[in-house]
């Protein structure tokens, strides 16, 4: 189902079917003296359907709900975004359940799966990660589950989803997004009553853990690299993601100035290769980069590369440069250094995790112009704020960050 699609139903279909269940959920609530209970974190369910960075971005959170909990954690996700929740493998798969988007009526029949899955899985406390999703606060409610934790505007206006949120958690623009999902689980451990999350959240409460990586796994990306360039010599990896997903296309830096970046490199560094990475579906938009770029020393491997071989491929790579969208997190659960690029979005709330990630911003003062209050939702068309990142900024760093890294290897310790 088409992402406009999914915004125009969650809109037009979300907020009257909210506004009727209402009424029925205060009077299931008050007949099991919900708000008035602690939640009960026996089998706590996290909702997070359509953003795979925010699989591995929650992973803080969830690990201290595990830690403090003491309970069992389950999770909710759309089917084709769930290898994104297997990366760390916080949640096992049996503790899963993948909603198949594809189009309406199969999303109505996982609709009546879930509610069955809940009450088998015997779902005591939901914690629902989506902003203002009023698909997702439904689901909430129809999992049975006594206590519903999740985002409200409380006296802000606008984004109506009802009152199924029952453990209501206001929503900061101004903080980072992990620091909002680390509040939602410090209401379900009864760290505050009210809306407004007066309970710090502090640095090492964000620490990402990083994926564990065996030797066969870089062995096997290392001879797939050789299968798509048959002269490499262990020569310096660079990964150029150029694609972003539909869910914000305005996110995507212009081909032209990924090709010039690779150009420069390679004219730059004569011990380096460039990877072009993506999904099968990308990869004719990938190819007009690599197309542009003109070396033999940089291919495509859009859809060559299994999404299990992703972060294997990372970890024996030196850095990338990427679009702000869904490989930018998956690469922070190694050691990589990311450079990733910002336009709509702003990286002070949603840089990845892990501390090797480096943001290009403009900062105009129409940025960012996607926000929880329109459902990331923007018309711009020229977009000046990712356009204008002018590919000399990006060389400037990335050749800093190369040379340094060179030099580095060439060190003698005596």
């Amino acid at each position: 189902m088409k992402v406009s699609t999914m915004r125009a139903i969650d809109k037009w279909v979300g907020i009257p079917v909210c506004f009727i269940i209402s009424p029925f959920r205060w009077i299931s609530d008050t007949l099991r003296s919900a708000k008035r209970r602690k939640p009960n974190l026996d089998c706590s369910l996290f909702i997070e359907l359509s953003e795979m960075g925010s699989a591995i971005i929650v992973d803080p959170a969830m690990r201290k709900l595990q830690r403090e909990g003491k309970g069992e954690i389950y999770f909710a996700i759309f089917k084709k975004n769930y290898k994104s929740l297997e990366i760390l493998q916080t949640v096992p798969e049996s503790h899963v359940f993948k909603m198949n988007a594809d189009n309406f009526w199969t999303l109505l029949i996982d609709i009546f799966r879930f509610m069955a899955w809940c009450r088998k899985k015997k779902i005591s406390t939901v914690i629902d990660l989506e902003l203002f999703s009023r698909f997702t606060a439904l689901l909430s409610f129809f999992s049975g589950a006594r206590s519903r934790i999740g985002f409200t505007n409380f006296h802000d206006e606008g984004l109506y989803r009802g009152n199924l949120v029952n453990q209501p958690v206001r929503y900061n623009p101004h903080v980072h997004i992990a620091v909002n999902f680390v509040s939602l689980v410090n209401k379900a451990l009864g760290l505050f009553d009210k809306p407004y999350s007066i309970v710090p959240v502090f640095p090492n409460e964000l620490q990402l853990a990083k994926a564990i990586v065996s030797d066969e796994a870089r062995a096997n990306v290392k001879n797939k690299i050789r299968q798509l360039y048959p002269q490499w010599n262990n020569e310096t990896i660079v990964l150029l993601n150029a694609n972003a997903s539909d869910m914000l296309p305005q996110r995507r830096w212009p081909q032209e100035n990924f090709a010039e970046v690779g150009k420069q490199l390679l004219n730059q560094y004569q011990n380096i290769i460039i990877i072009a990475t993506g999904a099968p579906a990308e990869k004719e938009y990938v190819q007009q980069v690599v197309n542009s770029i003109n070396n033999k020393r940089c291919f495509n491997s859009s859809g060559f590369f299994s999404f299990d071989e992703l972060v294997p491929l990372y970890s024996v790579s030196a850095c990338m440069l990427t679009n702000d969208s869904g490989p930018a997190h998956f690469a922070s659960v190694t050691s990589l250094k990311v450079f990733v690029l910002f336009g709509p979005e702003t990286p002070h709330l949603y840089l990845p995790l892990g501390g090797n990630a480096e943001p290009f911003y403009l900062g105009l003062p129409c940025s960012p112009c996607v926000s929880a209050a329109n459902h990331r939702k923007t018309t711009c068309l020229p977009r000046p704020c990712i356009t204008g990142i002018p590919p000399s900024m990006v060389l400037e760093r990335m050749y800093s960050f190369l040379s340094q890294r060179e030099a580095a290897k060439n060190v003698t310790i005596v």
